[in-house]
């Protein structure tokens, strides 16, 4: 499974979540659901899923994520630069996600919100005591000029989300007022509520929208210890953090030092935990997995190799067609390259059968759309029907099978025929032409050597049928450039969707998104049909809704060939050293490592006695191991 790269760019997009419809009356909460009630009472003490009493102490070393190999800045909200790992450990927002409930936040920085019976502005009453790390005062205008930057020179994620979201002003030092437009305002309270809180004099000496790495300066539980761009980046825990003893954040943040070290090479990061220059790492690579961890301390018990059950959406990974591009105009010239794809065979030749072919955009959830269309989705696609695909109306459409032996022929005829049909022609050296005398070419865009193995045989079935297809393989900063750009035919992305979508849908498939450079519409995405049926799961009053309106969106889009699936799993492979401890309850929707676990004594000192691990790497070591 590759690394989530786009998915969500920043942990609080993970976290917009919609406001609780239905209210009564507006009055002061503790914290904001989604159609129902909050699990925690204004009097909890702690979330179920942490030990109040973990101890505090100790290092984590892991490695980065998102298939990042570097970075350029500590400002993760902009569209310039590479950010590091780990920024949000530096910021509070208003309110905090409880990662036991599907959509619910409760108070940090705010004790309470207050969200108008209209649903047109909420009111959030900040804690006085809050601080940033340099002792002075969160107040209502560091948070209306958090809103204020994020909205007009944040990335184009954060600004498409926050289209709706007139204004914020500061009653007084402790109260903000944030007030919304439109209709579909179902999300924006939870929205502005999980946003970073900003240091407002900070960024007026330093410009918001430059990358930068000059540590920012935060309210959160950590600080920037130190780093070095492109080895490592190393957080060290606030022991003045004013929210510690917080119901949120009791038995949270139990690492005195949080590290992410860089590699450049998958297979070099995995030799490094082996030796034990770092503690924890999730394994990406199946090949790996079933093979690459055959050693005593694995069958010691010293380094622990786990499957941790994954309950969230599993998203959308595959290779996305730029549908920019006139070549990709033609929808039998998308449906042709899903055909060339043989999944099965790469499962069974180079996954060892770890994964399932992905069919939906909202995969491993209830809002998966399956069989024909119930009579409430029938309800918001016939006034489109005229403007939408018959196929539709029947069962969605699922990615072709094969019987693994590697020989798709069926399949790749297909492909050819879909292909010839749309206007390309046989010429010489068996390359398909358009009228023009042009070949089918077709980059594939990427920077991870890992996945080469899954792509070339990809791009020789692609060869097969006419195409004249390649593996284009750059560094990460040109990747990045070119695909803020658009300026790819197909790369491999993941999106990662929430428990409950909303607004931030129009970032991944709103026809706005497909002409913002940077977005995350890379299949370029614009269908008013695809808009209407956003706006209609951001509308959604119930939770049946909302799986309504998810499933008949996903119909759509999965009849629009705008990629070609990949696979999933429902679980996150991961290895360990035999350090830790953890809750003896997890999260439902997380497994918590850096937020709930912490550094065991008697298990580290055992470890220590047992198996002579590697130092943490020096600068310098790591300079070494990043390049391949």
């Amino acid at each position: 499974m590759m690394r989530s790269q786009r998915a969500v760019p920043f942990a609080w997009v993970a976290v917009i979540l919609s406001v609780m419809s239905g209210a009564a009356a507006a009055e002061p909460r503790h914290g904001l659901s989604i159609f129902g009630d909050l699990k925690y009472g204004a009097e909890f003490t702690h979330f179920d899923y942490v030990n109040p009493a973990a101890p505090k102490g100790g290092r984590l070393v892991t490695m980065g994520t998102g298939g990042a190999s570097t970075y350029d800045t500590f400002n993760q909200y902009i569209q310039k630069g590479d950010a590091a790992q780990g920024l949000d450990l530096l910021f509070d927002s208003l309110m905090v996600r409880a990662n036991d409930e599907p959509d619910a936040v409760y108070g940090l920085i705010a004790k309470s919100a207050e969200v108008a019976a209209d649903g047109l502005s909420v009111t959030f009453k900040l804690r006085p005591e809050a601080k940033f790390s340099d002792g002075t005062s969160v107040t209502a205008d560091d948070v209306v000029q958090s809103f204020t930057l994020l909205k007009e020179k944040g990335h184009p994620s954060i600004s498409l989300t926050l289209r709706d979201v007139t204004g914020a002003a500061a009653v007084d030092a402790e109260t903000v007022r944030y007030t919304f437009t439109g209709e579909l305002v179902r999300d924006l309270p939870l929205t502005v509520a999980s946003l970073p809180v900003l240091s407002k004099a900070f960024y007026a000496m330093q410009p918001f929208e430059e990358t930068s790495l000059k540590p920012p300066l935060g309210s959160g539980p950590y600080l920037i210890k130190n780093f070095a761009p492109g080895n490592y980046v190393s957080y060290a825990r606030r022991a003045d953090y004013w929210a510690k003893d917080l119901p949120v954040n009791k038995g949270r943040y139990n690492f005195d030092e949080v590290r992410y070290d860089y590699y450049r090479d998958r297979n070099i990061e995995l030799e490094a935990l082996k030796s034990g220059q770092f503690d924890y790492r999730e394994e990406f690579s199946s090949v790996n997995w079933a093979t690459g961890y055959d050693i005593p301390a694995v069958k010691d018990g010293w380094l622990i190799k786990q499957v941790l059950p994954d309950e969230r959406p599993s998203g959308a990974q595959g290779f996305f067609i730029n549908t920019r591009r006139d070549k990709f105009k033609d929808i039998r010239v998308r449906q042709a390259l899903d055909l060339a794809f043989d999944f099965e065979w790469s499962n069974k030749k180079l996954f060892y059968g770890l994964y399932q072919r992905t069919a939906s955009f909202f995969e491993n959830s209830d809002m998966k759309a399956s069989g024909k269309p119930s009579a409430e989705e029938l309800a918001l696609l016939e006034p489109f029907k005229d403007k939408l695909s018959p196929s539709v109306f029947d069962e969605p459409y699922t990615p072709p099978v094969t019987d693994a032996s590697g020989g798709n022929r069926e399949n790749l005829k297909k492909a050819r025929d879909l292909l010839v049909a749309s206007g390309w022609t046989p010429g010489a050296e068996r390359l398909l032409k358009n009228a023009k005398g042009e070949t089918l070419d077709i980059e594939i865009l990427m920077f991870e050597p890992a996945f080469e193995r899954i792509i070339l045989p990809y791009v020789e079935n692609l060869k097969r049928i006419g195409v004249n297809a390649s593996l284009r393989m750059v560094d990460p900063a040109q990747y990045e450039r070119r695909m803020k750009s658009f300026d790819f035919d197909m790369s491999v992305q993941r999106y990662s969707l929430r428990l409950t979508p909303g607004v931030e849908l129009r970032a991944f498939w709103g026809s706005d998104a497909a002409k913002i450079d940077g977005s995350f519409n890379l299949a370029g995405i614009a269908d008013p049909v695809i808009d209407t049926l956003i706006d209609k799961i951001v509308a959604s009053k119930s939770r049946a809704e909302l799986v309504t309106a998810t499933r008949a969106v996903d119909r759509v889009l999965r009849a629009g060939h705008y990629w070609v699936p990949h696979y999933f799993k429902a679980s996150h492979n991961v290895a360990f050293w035999n350090k830790f401890s953890r809750p003896s309850v997890t999260a439902k929707y997380d497994p918590g490592v850096i937020d709930t676990w912490w550094i065991d004594a008697d298990k580290a000192a055992a470890l220590a006695a047992k198996v002579p691990l590697a130092p943490i790497p020096t600068e310098q070591k790591l300079k070494e191991q990043a390049t391949p």
